[in-house]
């Protein structure tokens, strides 16, 4: 009888707790690490990999997904999965779909697609609804199986209205009993299995008939009767997004909910534009709440937030035009031959486009500095002189005029990447600043969401590619800082402490990665969704496994079938004694170090 499930030969060991590598085996027994040790020791497996020459480390977990959705109809977690990522954590940003009465559905799809640029028919055709209360969502979650784990928070938007109705949707102060009722809705959640709570104070967030988040205005005394029943649980974590403008008491406001409840908060943080310093302010408010005891941390991410515009997108520079909205439903093919029309485009850049309701549209034309091509294998630290206005510039053409050009080239499939968030300067040198603060966390990565705008669920190798081992213009990560912050890092900070490291005991979540040929590849247009709905996708190379509970759920980039991934309820405890071994008899168990 084999002694072992699987055992990963020879490979390049690095831990998630920031260690530097070392050449080890890699053996796995139900589901878990059972030993790490001397390379070509004499032990037995059903199946065995040959992983010299790699790196095998743990699997990425993702803190902030939005596939809430997605769950309840595939059983893949793309584009996720493809990048590594073997637990994902949805329910941020107080967006979801639970609780719900059924009078309340369209309500929630209409949040759902103005906050995260989900279509309307696909989650009308998606959702199955087997469920009201939170509880029973977790129910119908756990009845599916995934490729890799998902675990879930309950957002405030639902709850507010599942209590409010009405005056919660229309952001109307909570009532003594409203606050109670949520309070006791949120420890019923909590109790059956969320991970935490989450919800939402920016005005970017709007439904989809262009209302704010029904949580926009929420008072403290709503937040801090919610804090204080995920405290009453003792476990779980809060996330929060918010505008910060400054002259507001926002911090203020999570502090007394961190010192209500005592359990963790995070909350989203990013450079803008317009203030490129200002998260400098956020992070000095956070160490100094964090010196007085409150457990606080900024989810950040490591390179731009950035929207891509494209003719089979959501959004591209003439989607304000008049003459571009005459013709935008029609067949691709069809709109390139109107654009490439000499007549149509002198008309179209003429045109001036309708931007007084269309506040994004009316940056987006005033922004062409941060507006670049993404190339087959994508730059996301662009160099400034390479912006579509200083090529506009350079070749003395208008930058709606080049815009023009790159999208009618060849199929008519090119993408602009426009830097939304954190590339004010140009550069990523303030993302390192913020990925080293002691205060912060890896996240932001919206996998699930932004469906025909963004496609950041691949930050994960984009940290490898780029932070490790391809940037020019900077310092860059060592390989074990990356694995420890995307690992060990991000699974602690939401409570899942059974994984993220690679040691005896610890869930047999791992990447076999082969850093020679990692690569990101463009983002492409997929339709496989609901009603033939339209997603962007990502893929990678270089990815030799992905290993999920022992079993491999992707080689070399392709789906095996095998579905290990379950719904994780709740926090989850390291392992009791990190040495342990599962089968303490076998001659690899006693050369574990």
């Amino acid at each position: 009888m084999p002694q072992y499930d699987l055992i990963i030969r020879q490979g390049t060991v690095v831990d998630g707790t920031g260690a530097e590598g070392y050449v080890a085996d890699v053996a796995i027994c139900q589901g878990r690490i059972a030993a790490i040790g001397d390379p070509g020791l004499s032990a037995d497996a059903q199946e065995e990999i040959d992983a010299s020459g790699n790196i095998v480390a743990p699997g990425f977990v993702d803190i902030h997904t939005h596939y809430d959705g997605q769950v309840t109809w595939s059983a893949e977690l793309t584009p996720s999965s493809l990048h590594g990522v073997t637990t994902a954590v949805m329910g941020n940003c107080g967006v979801g779909f639970a609780p719900c009465r059924p009078q309340d559905k369209d309500r929630l799809i209409s949040l759902m697609e103005g906050v995260e640029d989900i279509p309307h028919p696909v989650l009308a055709a998606g959702l199955p609804w087997n469920w009201e209360t939170f509880p029973e969502y977790l129910d119908s979650l756990e009845r599916r199986q995934f490729d890799i784990d998902v675990a879930a928070q309950v957002p405030h938007g639902p709850l507010r209205v599942y209590v409010m109705g009405q005056r919660g949707a229309n952001r109307e102060p909570a009532s003594h009993d409203d606050i109670a009722r949520m309070a006791a809705l949120t420890r019923e959640a909590i109790e059956a299995g969320a991970l935490g709570f989450s919800t939402s104070r920016t005005l970017n967030h709007r439904t989809a008939e262009g209302e704010p988040t029904p949580t926009l205005t929420a008072e403290l005394a709503e937040m801090a009767g919610i804090a204080r029943a995920l405290g009453e649980t003792e476990t779980g974590v809060m996330q929060v997004v918010s505008d910060f403008k400054g002259d507001d008491d926002e911090f203020e406001l999570m502090c007394e909910m961190v010192r209500q409840s005592g359990r963790p908060l995070s909350v989203s943080v990013a450079q803008h534009h317009r203030v490129t310093d200002g998260w400098r302010k956020i992070l000095d408010d956070i160490a100094s709440a964090n010196r007085e005891g409150l457990n606080i941390k900024a989810q950040v991410c490591g390179r731009p937030v950035g929207v891509l515009l494209g003719l089979e997108l959501t959004n591209n520079p003439f989607s304000a035009h008049p003459s571009y909205e005459a013709i935008a439903q029609l067949p691709l093919e069809s709109r390139l031959e109107r654009l490439r029309d000499p007549a149509f485009r002198q008309h179209l850049l003429a045109e001036a486009p309708q931007l007084s309701n269309n506040p994004f549209m009316r940056q987006l034309h005033r922004r062409y500095h941060d507006m670049y091509v993404l190339d087959p294998r994508p730059d996301y630290e662009p160099e400034p002189n390479t912006s579509i206005a200083a090529r506009a510039a350079a070749q003395g053409v208008s930058p709606l005029a080049l815009c023009l050009d790159i999208l009618c080239e060849g199929d008519g499939k090119s993408l602009l990447y426009y830097t939304f968030l954190n590339y004010g300067e140009g550069s990523l040198e303030p993302a390192l600043e913020m990925m080293r603060h002691p205060h912060t966390v890896l996240g932001l990565g919206d996998g699930g969401a932004h469906l025909g705008s963004i496609c950041d669920g691949s930050f994960s190798t984009h940290m490898l590619t780029h932070w490790v081992r391809d940037r020019r213009r900077g310092e860059r990560l060592s390989l074990p800082w990356v694995m420890r912050a995307h690992c060990r890092d991000t699974a602690a900070a939401v409570g899942l402490r059974d994984r993220g490291v690679l040691a005896p005991g610890y869930k047999a979540d791992l990447n076999i990665i082969d850093m020679d040929t990692l690569a990101l590849h463009c983002p492409r247009v997929q339709r496989d969704l609901p009603a033939g709905g339209r997603r962007l996708m990502q893929d990678a190379d270089g990815y030799v496994a992905t290993i999920v509970s022992g079993e491999v759920v992707y080689r070399d980039g392709e789906a095996t079938g095998a579905r290990p991934g379950r719904l994780v309820r709740g926090s989850q405890l390291e392992p009791e004694d990190r040495a342990s071994i599962l089968r303490p008899n076998s001659e690899l168990a006693s050369q574990t170090l």
